[in-house]
C-alpha cells in the first residue's frame, strides 16, 4: 500500500468536495418557539452579514410563524380553519419554548429584548427581507395545516415549496442546519 498515494488521493477528494459548495448557508426552521426562531433569524442575518447567500426552509410547527394576522385564507376545509384557530398567528404571538410559564416568561423575554434595544422577531424577519434572505415555506406542512399563501406576510423571497427544491439548494451549501 502506498500511503503517499492514499494520501493524496483523499486530499484531492476533499478539495472536490470544497470546491462544489457555495458560500451558502441552507436551514430548516422546524420549531415555532420564540426562542429558536429569534436563533434562526440571528443566524440566517448574521451569515448574510458575512456574505453568505442564505435560505430558510419552513416546516412544521415553525410555518404559522409566518402568517399574516390581518390575512384569512379563503377556501379552507374543517381541519384548515381548526389549524388556523389553534396555532399561532404571526411572530408576535409564538411563545418561548422554556419558562413561557402562562405567557409570563415570553412576555418578560420581550420586555428584556425591547429595554436592550433588541430587535423583535417581527423585526429580524423585516431585516432578513432587507437583506435578501430567502424563505421557503414546505408545500406539505401547508397543505397539512391547510394554511394558503395568500394569508402568509409580505415578504419579498418567499415561497412554497417542496423537499426536493430545498435539498438542491442545500446539497451544494457549505453550511446546512436544524433549529
Amino acid at each position: 500500500m502506498d500511503v503517499t498515494k492514499t494520501l493524496e488521493d483523499i486530499q484531492n477528494q476533499i478539495k472536490e468536495i470544497q470546491d462544489g459548495r457555495k458560500d451558502k448557508l441552507s436551514m430548516v426552521v422546524f420549531s415555532g418557539d420564540l426562542d429558536k426562531l429569534l436563533a434562526a433569524f440571528i443566524i440566517g442575518t448574521g451569515a448574510v452579514a458575512m456574505g453568505m447567500e442564505v435560505v430558510m426552509f419552513f416546516t412544521f410547527w415553525a410555518t404559522p410563524a409566518l402568517r399574516d394576522k390581518k390575512k384569512k385564507g379563503k377556501g379552507k376545509n374543517l381541519f384548515g380553519r381548526m389549524f388556523s384557530f389553534m396555532l399561532p398567528k404571526g411572530a408576535s404571538q409564538v411563545k418561548l419554548s422554556k419558562m413561557n410559564m402562562g405567557g409570563m416568561g415570553t412576555g418578560m423575554m420581550k420586555y428584556l429584548m425591547k429595554k436592550k434595544n433588541m430587535q423583535n422577531l417581527d423585526g429580524m424577519i423585516a431585516l432578513a427581507a432587507e437583506l435578501g434572505v430567502k424563505i421557503y415555506v414546505c408545500e406539505m406542512s401547508m397543505d397539512l395545516m391547510g394554511f394558503k399563501m395568500d394569508e402568509m406576510i409580505d415578504y419579498p423571497d418567499m415561497k412554497s415549496v417542496g423537499v426536493a427544491t430545498f435539498l438542491q439548494e442545500a446539497s451544494d451549501s457549505k453550511i446546512q442546519l436544524f433549529i
